[in-house]
């Protein structure tokens, strides 16, 4: 049996990634916030050895590197749109987590969120699991992915500059965490098909497909990097659950425009599934929306701020 063809080992893997992710985040927003309100020493060297001594942040963080790990191995058993929006459900994980800690039950609009975004999510992953399909990347798919990326990149250095002059808004960082975050996990796919094709035909040759992929494993690297530097200023900014919300909506947003239009994960897909992924999208999203709106009500301090320093 393929590694490919055990999907529902890659859906729990996915899973297990959006509760380590959940938690990371928690405790990363916890250690910066901390961290933060105090007096801060000047330059990026000396603040991030700050952080560092900060158990909340650095075990936060390692945890994050692990939900990497699970986000990466669940790509091995399942196409990239059956695994990654189930890390929608991070922020339903964060939200619950947060309110057993504060010994406080969600209010009843947290809990008709979380029941919307459930149901989205368990839709288009039910149907993406019958007609997606996964095929051999070619260099062409391997390029065109990191032409986006160095597009990105291009993109992300302006927001730098105009930055200098005027200041951007806090939830810019968590838009930019959370497609950087894409990136990873749709460079990492590709890396993984690469790695699964070669091991079929038992041979490795420098060609152009192969040096594409060394490429995007830097790519990885680069995208990994970007994203958790965006995601600590994100967290300096927002509320956790912000983060979270942001990133489990734009992470698998980007990912899944990939799977369709480049990695062409849905090319049998017949109409009646392209309309389902759609309206169960959609409803992942206005759930995901509605849970951060409802989130924005409750007062500081109590259960959406999690467990007290």
């Amino acid at each position: 049996m393929q590694p490919e063809s055990i999907p529902i080992l890659g859906v729990a893997l996915a899973l297990a990634s959006a509760v380590v992710l959940s938690v990371g985040n928690i405790l990363q927003s916890r250690g910066v916030r901390t961290m933060t309100a105090g007096a801060m020493p000047k330059g990026v060297v000396a603040q991030f050895w700050h952080l560092v001594r900060n158990r909340f942040w650095l075990i936060g963080g390692l945890l994050l590197g692990l939900s990497i790990l699970f986000q990466l191995a669940s790509l091995t058993f399942a196409p990239l749109m059956v695994v990654q929006p189930i890390g929608v459900t991070a922020l339903v994980f964060t939200v619950l987590i947060t309110s057993v800690a504060a010994k406080q039950k969600p209010a009843a609009a947290v809990v008709r969120a979380i029941t919307i975004c459930v149901l989205g999510v368990a839709s288009f992953v039910t149907v993406a699991a019958i007609v997606s399909t996964q095929h051999a990347i070619t260099g062409q798919q391997l390029g065109a992915v990191l032409v986006v990326l160095v597009a990105v990149l291009l993109s992300t250095a302006a927001i730098f500059l105009l930055s200098r002059r005027r200041t951007v808004p806090a939830i810019m960082w968590v838009v930019l965490g959370g497609v950087y975050s894409g990136f990873v996990v749709t460079l990492g796919k590709t890396v993984i098909l690469r790695v699964q094709a070669i091991l079929t035909s038992g041979a490795f040759t420098l060609d152009l497909a192969n040096v594409l992929t060394i490429l995007c494993v830097l790519g990885i690297a680069v995208a990994g990097g970007l994203s958790i530097y965006f995601v600590q200023l994100a967290h300096a900014s927002n509320r956790a659950e912000v983060v979270v919300a942001g990133l489990t909506v734009i992470d698998p947003a980007v990912a899944v425009i990939f799977s369709i239009t480049i990695l062409a994960e849905a090319s049998n897909a017949p109409p009646i599934a392209m309309i389902a992924f759609i309206i169960a999208g959609a409803v992942a999203v206005l759930g995901v929306f509605a849970l951060s709106r409802a989130e924005a009500d409750v007062p500081e301090g109590t259960a959406s701020q999690g467990p007290a320093a």
